[in-house]
């Protein structure tokens, strides 16, 4: 008898049970938040591969759909501190506003907001961007993020003063 057997279930044949279940969720994350296909799948695949290596740790963590998507939410934050999620437009293509000032304006705000957002903690920038920019409820950012629901309004609240305090004029996400 091996010290293996001596263990609980193994984590990674969890995780591969719960792979047919736990796929579209995490794919379908990914898909809602970069609008890229290509993008969504590697975002996908370097979950399972980072979930699988957390699988074969001696004290590995509870398998489950919403830890994948607490693992995923981390590759997405990496993809975002990588740079990657710019998009660009084509410049044969520009978009014809209706009014160039009001453009303009929003797209500086949006360049404010997001540098703001950059200068936030992980915690802080995590739960506004699933809740403003996702919009998803508070209880569900709660289960995403891996939080009660009062703890999770509490960081909104913490989240939302640090950005007021950073974002010039006291302006609000």
């Amino acid at each position: 008898m091996s010290a293996e057997a001596d263990q609980p279930p193994d984590a990674r044949r969890a995780l591969l049970a719960l792979y047919g279940e736990a796929l579209p969720v995490v794919y379908g994350y990914f898909v809602r938040r970069c609008g890229d296909r290509a993008t969504a799948e590697d975002l996908t695949s370097e979950t399972f591969l980072a979930a699988m290596d957390a699988a074969r740790k001696s004290d590995p963590p509870p398998i489950s759909v919403p830890w994948l998507l607490g693992v995923a939410r981390h590759k997405l934050a990496d993809h975002y501190r990588r740079g990657a999620h710019r998009l660009t437009v084509p410049v044969a293509d520009p978009p014809e506003p209706m009014d160039v000032t009001d453009d303009w304006d929003a797209e500086l705000d949006r360049m404010v907001a997001e540098a703001v957002l950059a200068r936030l903690t992980e915690p802080h920038r995590t739960v506004l961007v699933l809740r403003y920019m996702d919009d998803c409820s508070v209880g569900e950012c709660a289960e995403l993020i891996g939080r009660t629901v009062h703890a999770t309004e509490a960081l909104l609240v913490r989240a939302r003063r640090a950005f007021q305090r950073q974002y010039p004029e006291g302006g609000t996400p």
